[in-house]
């Protein structure tokens, strides 16, 4: 990161009216960045309040925001609150805009590009730690290749920290796959057990329900046939 800081007006009105994700090029901000292009990724009004993108506004806006909306993190399920935003419109109020490099011109710039910086963190799938260090699936070991951090704590002790390893197949994983998928026959074996037992219940149901009608019918009849007589 670079921070370059100018009132230069001329320099400036190339940007102004330019949404968010936009392309500049370079050579507008002096002749050492001739062959950059730089892409607009946001920034901040003289306030502080942050640019928005999909607003089409340069200038601030209150809007209701919920869960899943930029700039907004709710306290409680449901919540939502006005926000204040800046619109993703590039004007002559704000106070720092951030551009990214995507193309690189001929000259280096002090301090950016004239630097190599290996990434701080690494790949954390156990396909891409294999694609990245070339490793054989069966034979090399994913978990030796993470890539691992040393921090200082607030107590001056130093510890390291790596990121668990997505997507790792190992014994103990295999075994729980294994139980899962025992569980899951033996509910479905219970579920076909009790569906049969429940079948031969509402026969034997249906059953008694037809052999106490029929008992009700010959009773009736019965004494029918009692009362028919002199």
């Amino acid at each position: 990161m670079k921070i370059i800081e100018t009132d230069d007006e001329k320099k400036l009105v190339h940007f102004y009216e330019k949404r968010m994700a936009a392309e500049v090029d370079g050579s507008c901000l002096g002749d050492e960045y001739t062959g950059y292009v730089f892409r607009i990724s946001g920034g901040n009004d003289k306030q502080g309040f942050p640019m928005a993108q999909g607003i089409m506004s340069n200038t601030r806006v209150r809007l209701l925001m919920d869960k899943g909306a930029t700039h907004y993190r709710p306290r409680r399920v449901g919540e939502r609150r006005r926000r204040s935003v800046r619109g993703c419109i590039v004007g002559a109020d704000l106070a720092t805009l951030n551009l990214v490099v995507i193309k690189k011109g001929d000259k280096e710039i002090a301090g950016l590009t004239d630097t190599a910086r290996a990434p701080r963190l690494g790949k954390k799938r156990a396909s891409k730690i294999r694609k990245v260090y070339n490793l054989n699936k069966e034979n090399d070991d994913v978990r030796k290749f993470v890539v691992t951090r040393k921090i200082t704590t607030k107590k001056k002790k130093e510890i390291q920290k790596r990121p668990k390893i997505q997507r790792l197949v190992t014994p103990l994983v295999l075994q729980h796959k294994s139980e899962e998928d025992r569980k899951i026959k033996a509910a479905r074996e219970r579920a076909r057990t009790e569906k049969a037992e429940y079948a031969k219940l509402l026969i034997k149901r249906a059953t008694e329900h037809r052999e106490s009608l029929k008992a009700r019918r010959s009773s009736r009849k019965s004494s029918k046939k009692e009362e028919a007589k002199p």
